[in-house]
């Protein structure tokens, strides 16, 4: 049946309405309380389920014993040495409720199932707008799951993973699906398997985070229109992996003396990759690999074995107003095409450019062909290196030099920088920490 409200009245009615969620809204403030949670057994678990949400948690030190399930939107807060263990099974905290905070604790003994996503704190999709803020999260398989949550924050926390033989066998700092809107920054991550994992997620902002001892620190798979910014990957063994991904802002990052890649990308498309710094790699500051219509502008790529590697039919990216310091081999493209790594008149600075500025306007009289035969021929036959100061390798680079048509193809700066170009925030990226 219809209600009606008659003409008179319906100023008066919603006033009333108004009048009593003010009053919802200030009944819940005053209810809301601060409980002090003794450590031991069951105590935690007994705390949650006495708890109205708005409630605060104070977990005093000593250990709290898990796994325990968070299933009200209420603040857990651990004083110095607060510490919530779970049993070696499953998640040590599993919060299933909206608009949880868990703050200033230290977190540990998970389960070891990759099955289950056995975490130090597993977030599932009822965990909207959780924040996981300023925790100690140690020896968990997976230090932080974010499992469907919309709009979760992980910030300012500690991360260290495990150290068992077989990388595989090891979770990851903070592991994202379907996630979007989520924020992971400021956070240390050391140990385990990667950093940062997302996979099928948008719009996520990966931010200020610093990342040691690990496979790769930031792993992109299926992650669209996000951004990655100003993280430092020192030693592991690839710094910035981007995958299957697209619409991605990847600005002011450093990684310092990763193994295999600085940056890879593998089928990413449409993103920009602006202000970042590789330095000293143990293989190649840059893979690209198949991957298209991407910018990379102003960045640093400095003494790697490869400065960058180019291959499998990449096109329509743009690459220019970037560094290539020291690298032994600055460029390594394998293909046939002539691509030309400049765009409106400027191109890159390239430190073994022994090149001519005769009207002073900053590009060298002359392009810069960073190949020749005689890389091809040492690329298809490792061998020839032998050869490299024989006459016959020193008559084939005259040749070419003399009848440029014997080129076969490959990477040409017409307009090559005469001197590196100045990246956004340089005092910072030029430090080690």
């Amino acid at each position: 049946m219809a209600v009606r409200l008659r003409r008179g009245n319906w100023r008066g009615t919603v006033a009333g309405f108004v009048l009593a969620a003010v009053s919802a809204i200030m009944s819940g403030a005053v209810l809301a309380a601060n409980l002090t949670v003794s450590p031991g057994a069951g105590s935690l678990a007994d705390a949650v389920a006495k708890a109205r949400p708005g409630d605060t948690l104070i977990l005093e030190p000593g250990i709290h014993a898990g796994p325990v399930v968070i299933d009200k939107s209420v603040i857990v807060e651990g004083r110095s040495g607060a510490v919530v263990q779970g049993s070696g099974r499953g998640s040590t905290i599993r919060v299933s409720a909206p608009d949880v905070i868990l703050r200033g604790l230290t977190v540990t003994g998970s389960g070891s199932s990759l099955a289950t996503m056995d975490s130090g704190v597993f977030v599932d999709k009822s965990g909207d707008r959780a924040q996981i803020e300023g925790n100690r999260i140690e020896g968990n398989l997976f230090g932080v799951y974010l499992w469907g949550p919309n709009d979760a924050i992980m910030r300012g926390n500690t991360v260290i993973g495990r150290r068992t033989r077989h990388v595989n066998q090891r979770g990851n700092g903070v592991s994202l699906w379907n996630t979007p809107g989520s924020i992971v920054e400021g956070n240390d991550f050391q140990y385990g398997r990667d950093g940062i994992f997302t996979t099928t997620s948008r719009r996520n902002i990966f931010s200020n985070n610093r990342f040691r001892n690990l496979r790769i620190a930031v792993h992109y798979m299926y992650t669209n229109d996000s951004r990655v910014s100003d993280n430092l990957s020192e030693g592991n063994h690839a710094g910035f992996a981007l995958m299957f991904s697209r619409n991605l802002e990847v600005s002011g990052n450093r990684s310092l003396g990763d193994r295999d890649h600085g940056i890879m990308l593998n089928y990413a498309n449409d993103s920009v990759i602006e202000d970042n710094q590789v330095k000293n790699g143990k293989t190649k500051c840059v893979f690209i690999y198949n991957s298209h219509k991407n910018v990379f502008r102003n960045n640093l790529f400095e003494g790697c074995p490869i400065g960058i590697h180019f291959t499998a039919g990449s096109e329509r990216n743009r690459i220019t107003s970037n560094a290539f310091i020291a690298n032994r081999t600055q460029v390594k493209y394998v293909g046939t095409r002539d691509l030309d790594w400049s765009h409106g008149g400027r191109g890159n600075y390239w430190s073994d450019n022994p090149a001519f500025d005769l009207n002073g306007d900053g590009v060298a009289d002359t392009a810069y062909r960073p190949n020749d035969m005689v890389d091809r021929v040492v690329w298809a036959h490792p061998t020839a290196k032998l050869l490299l100061n024989s006459p016959s390798m020193q008559v084939l680079r005259w040749a070419q030099s003399v009848f440029p048509a014997l080129h076969p193809g490959g990477v040409i700066d017409s307009a090559p920088l005469m001197h590196p170009p100045q990246t956004g925030n340089a005092e910072k990226r030029n430090s080690p920490t």
